[in-house]
C-alpha cells in the first residue's frame, strides 16, 4: 500500500507502513531524493520567519536544514545529535520518545554549539512532526541555551500535528487504518 502526494510541487508515493494492528503512517524518507530536498528547502525558506541559526534533530532532518542552510547563503546549522561525541565540548540534553523509533532515545547538543546560540533567533526544523515528541526534546534543547525559538516549520505534519497553530508546514499528511484509508 502507499500513498500519493505531491510535496513542493513533487509527486510521490510513499510507502504505509504500521504502527500497530490498527495504524499506518505514510514513510517519508527525504534521503537520497535530491529533486524534493530542494524542492522543499525553496517552499520552507518563502514561509520561514527571519532567524539567526536553524537546528534539527539528527539524522532525517539533516539533508531538508542543511539544504535550506545552502540556499540562504551558507548559513550555519546546529544539529542535535542521538549520541555524545568525542569532540563535543560538553552536552546539553533532552529525552525524546518517536513514532518512528522505538523505546526512549535522547538528543544532545554541543556546549559550544550552545554558546553560540545564546541570545540568537532559533528556527526549528524536521521533516516530519508527527507526535512533536522530537520537536519538544529539540525546544528543551534551545530554551536551555538562552535562545528564542521563533518558529517551527517541517515539511510534513501529520495526523494531530496539522492541526497544531504553532508549525509551519508544507503539506498535511493523515495517518492510515490497516487497509490504507486515511483517518
Amino acid at each position: 500500500m502507499e500513498y500519493k502526494m505531491t510535496i513542493a510541487g513533487c509527486e510521490r508515493a510513499l510507502p504505509l507502513c504500521p504502527i500497530n494492528d490498527e495504524l499506518y503512517i505514510g514513510a517519508f524518507v527525504i534521503f537520497g531524493d535530491p529533486e524534493l530536498t530542494t524542492a522543499c528547502a525553496k517552499a520552507l525558506l518563502e514561509k520561514a520567519p527571519d532567524y539567526d541559526y536553524m537546528i534539527t534533530a539528527e539524522s532525517k532532518g539533516i539533508p531538508i536544514v542543511h539544504e535550506m542552510a545552502r540556499l540562504a547563503g551558507n548559513q550555519k546549522y546546529f544539529l542535535a545529535r542521538k549520541k555524545p561525541k568525542l569532540y563535543m565540548t560538553g552536552v546539553f540534553e533532552a529525552t525524546v520518545r518517536s513514532i518512528t523509533t522505538e523505546g526512549e532515545q535522547k538528543l544532545y547538543l554541543d556546549t559550544a554549539d550552545a554558546e553560540m546560540m545564546r541570545g540568537k533567533r532559533i528556527l526549528i526544523v524536521d521533516d516530519v512532526i508527527s507526535t512533536g515528541e522530537s520537536l519538544k526534546a529539540l525546544e528543551v534543547l534551545v530554551e536551555k541555551t538562552g535562545a528564542e525559538i521563533v518558529g517551527k516549520m517541517a515539511i510534513l505534519a501529520e495526523g494531530d500535528a496539522i492541526d497544531r497553530e504553532d508549525l509551519i508546514y508544507l503539506e498535511p499528511l493523515p495517518l492510515f487504518d490497516k487497509n490504507g484509508n486515511a483517518l
